[in-house]
């Protein structure tokens, strides 16, 4: 059963594995309801290098990512590898929090629980469920919308807003995520929309929520000392079972 990861031998350079995950994550935004058809962004930083960058050229729909239609950028928006153009907010956001908190992968959504509790004016992420508490001290807040991002001064301003966080929410805008890959950035991705939802829908019934405490979610959070499958190789097995979702639903992705 092919999931197109490494395997020892294999002729797969990093810079194609790259390639290969990050069209995989595009392609598993859409399954997941988590794009706006060709805007938002994903990205990542080229494996060998600190300053260039794999994105998907805008116009190409998320659903039609392919391994082969990513191309390279540098912070001054060049295209430096490939046939496409970077789209001028993913320059101005991605390359700055790239460079400046060194964060591998950077992806940026509208998705739609996401932006719906960003929409109110207390968006805080409540720790009232499991998978919550994970979240719990490791989100972000840009309380401050200030329009589109035309500049590279707004991704440096944002990425000293992520700080040492893995998950910015953006009052009125979207959400951004960071991690060290993409199996590891997409999984917090995925599960922070399924925690911004539950929270949604336990909001409309107009009854409080149950806050877990501090001690409950400290010991969610402490990986536990007899645990099979550590945090790094659960993100893989993730995202190993999700590419062969993809490999039924939406194949082609590795081409």
């Amino acid at each position: 059963m092919s999931v197109h990861a490494f395997s020892k031998g294999a002729a797969t350079d990093a810079v194609t594995q790259a390639k290969i995950d990050l069209a995989a994550a595009h392609r598993l935004a859409v399954l997941h309801d988590l794009e706006e058809g060709i805007d938002n962004h994903f990205t990542v930083t080229v494996p060998g290098h600190d300053d260039r960058y794999l994105i998907l050229p805008f116009g190409l729909h998320w659903s039609e990512a392919r391994a082969s239609d990513m191309i390279v950028f540098d912070e001054a928006g060049e295209t430096l590898e490939g046939e496409g153009v970077v789209e001028l907010s993913a320059q101005c956001i991605h390359a700055p929090i790239h460079r400046i908190t060194g964060a591998r992968v950077v992806l940026h959504t509208h998705q739609t629980w996401a932006l719906a509790l960003n929409m109110l004016d207390d968006n805080r992420l409540v720790p009232a469920s499991q998978t919550a508490a994970f979240f719990h001290g490791r989100v972000a807040y840009d309380d401050h919308y200030a329009g589109t991002a035309d500049f590279p001064e707004e991704g440096e301003r944002l990425a000293h807003v992520v700080g040492d966080k893995q998950v910015v929410f953006m009052k009125n805008h979207g959400v951004l995520v960071v991690g060290e890959t993409v199996a590891q950035a997409y999984r917090r991705l995925y599960m922070l929309e399924r925690v911004c939802r539950a929270q949604v829908l336990a909001m409309s019934t107009g009854k409080p929520m149950y806050v877990l405490s501090d001690e409950i979610i400290a010991q969610v959070q402490a990986p536990p000392g007899n645990d099979r499958h550590g945090r790094g190789q659960r993100e893989a097995l993730f995202f190993d079972a999700m590419k062969r979702v993809l490999d039924r639903e939406l194949p082609g992705y590795a081409d």
